[in-house]
């Protein structure tokens, strides 16, 4: 995969990466005529309840029903009501057996974990997914942004790009091809940085990475490829 098709990749895959894992673990699931019920969201003995169904519905871009299956799902698969770091570890590294999975799902676990308190809840999951699947390509960019900015301070630094570059290369493995050199990471970093750094000083911003982004026919299409998915 060449740097270009890597630069595209490292936005899009947020979005394939996610969904799969969704449907994977039976999270996304067809939504059946009969749940029609009126009830708010259904809540059972756990560690952490849910705000309540109006509020995530002002809050994202789902109906009442489909916040409704999602919660299902979510509380299936995580009867204690959140999921930790290791349990998302795991969930992606069944997806690459021949690369390694653990740094980027803990970037992409940090984009999640809006409150910072080690553990996705369903606001955190359901918020996140709203961005990816129906928000606007602004807030799709913003979210990439927001996981590419791992300390949180505003800027990406060549040092961040870096590492979550890597993290890429990683998870991959041996399927990526033609075969990734040793320096194919850092190359990459300098490619983005070249294109992306509009006032050379070192950083990218949030308004450089946006406007950037907007200017990029492909990055654009990929931003409209799952908005149907549920």
């Amino acid at each position: 995969m060449g740097i270009q098709g890597m630069e595209l990749f490292a936005i899009g895959v947020v979005i394939i990466l996610f969904v799969a894992v969704l449907k994977q673990f039976g999270i996304l699931e067809p939504m059946s005529l009969e749940d029609s019920s009126d009830s708010d969201l259904e809540l059972s003995t756990v560690r952490h309840q849910p705000e309540g169904l109006e509020q995530l519905q002002a809050q994202t871009k789902f109906t009442k029903k489909e916040l409704q299956s999602l919660y299902r799902g979510f509380k299936n698969e995580c009867p204690s009501g959140l999921v930790d770091e290791e349990t998302f570890k795991t969930i992606y590294s069944q997806f690459f057996p021949q690369g390694d999975a653990t740094t980027y799902a803990h970037f992409l676990f940090n984009a999640f974990d809006l409150d910072r308190n080690g553990s996705i809840r369903f606001e955190d999951f359901v918020i996140g997914l709203s961005v990816l699947l129906r928000g606007s390509v602004t807030e799709k960019l913003n979210w990439a942004f927001n996981l590419y900015d791992i300390n949180k301070d505003g800027y990406i630094t060549k040092e961040e790009m870096l590492l979550i570059m890597k993290s890429i290369y990683d998870m991959m493995g041996r399927y990526t091809y033609p075969c990734v050199r040793d320096e194919a990471p850092s190359e990459h970093v300098e490619k983005f940085f070249q294109k992306m750094d509009r006032n050379r000083d070192g950083v990218v911003t949030i308004e450089e990475f946006i406007e950037t982004c907007q200017k990029d026919e492909n990055i654009m299409n990929s931003m409209q490829l799952f908005e149907n998915v549920i």
